[in-house]
Formats: structure tokens, C-alpha cells, sequence
């Protein structure tokens, strides 16, 4: 199963909250099968602004090197991706950045792994694995 990370599954690990060894076999299991987990570069960007507000600059590009580290591709937005985002925002009570980890997920027929309750909104369109 093709599977889609949400910041909120990336923040639970970093900072090992409940959930985390959950994420941390989710990890393990791709780094030995070789399969990459998916994420969208808005969500990316997401973990680097708020490790960046909350503890500075140092530690968010420490912590984005440790992301570049994990078995994650990263994947640039283009004008699909950006309008599948688009019509979760016009449809749903999410934020910008949630609605383009939902429309990865949809696109690649994933299962979205989060903690984030926003995505109870996109459920019956996506799998959602909950953590």
C-alpha cells in the first residue's frame, strides 16, 4: 500500500508523542522494503516554518536533515495536485497545507497516515491510517 505522510505523523515522531513508535515502524518497515512514503513539498515546507517558529532556525534545519534522511519523497506541487488542494479548500474545513496532503493521498489512491482530526473531512474519499 502506497502511503502519504502528514506533517502532524512527522511531528509525533520528532517529538516522540503518543503515536510515535507507530510512525517509527511505519519508518522502519519502508527503509527495509525499499518503498518510499510520499509527502507534498507544502508539507515539507509546513515542518521547516514550524520547527522554525517554535525553536529557530538552527534547530529546523537540523530537524530537515534528519527528515532527508528518512524514506520520504518529496513531491512539488503541480497544477493537478494544486487543484485537487483547491477543491478540498473550496469544499471542506481544512487548512491549505492538510488539503494537499488529502489530494496526494487521493491521486495516488494512498492511505494518509496522521493524527490530524481535520482529516475527518476527507474521510470517505481517502484511507486515513489514524495515529
Amino acid at each position: 500500500m502506497i502511503q502519504v505522510l502528514d506533517s502532524h505523523a512527522v511531528f509525533i515522531y520528532l517529538e516522540k508523542e503518543p503515536g510515535y513508535e507507530k510512525v517509527s515502524d511505519i519508518f522502519s518497515r519502508s527503509a527495509e522494503t525499499g518503498k518510499n512514503l510520499f509527502m507534498t513539498a507544502v508539507n515539507w515546507g509546513e515542518i521547516y516554518y514550524i520547527t522554525k517558529r517554535e525553536k529557530g532556525e538552527a534547530i529546523a534545519e537540523d530537524v530537515m536533515k534528519i527528515l532527508d534522511s528518512f524514506p520520504i519523497e518529496v513531491v512539488d506541487v503541480d497544477k493537478h495536485l494544486a487543484k485537487q488542494a483547491g477543491r478540498y479548500k473550496a469544499e471542506k474545513k481544512m487548512s491549505y497545507a492538510d488539503c494537499f496532503a488529502a489530494a496526494l493521498a487521493k491521486m495516488k489512491k494512498a492511505e494518509l497516515i496522521t493524527g490530524d482530526k481535520e482529516f475527518k473531512e476527507v474521510e470517505g474519499e481517502i484511507k486515513v491510517l489514524w495515529l
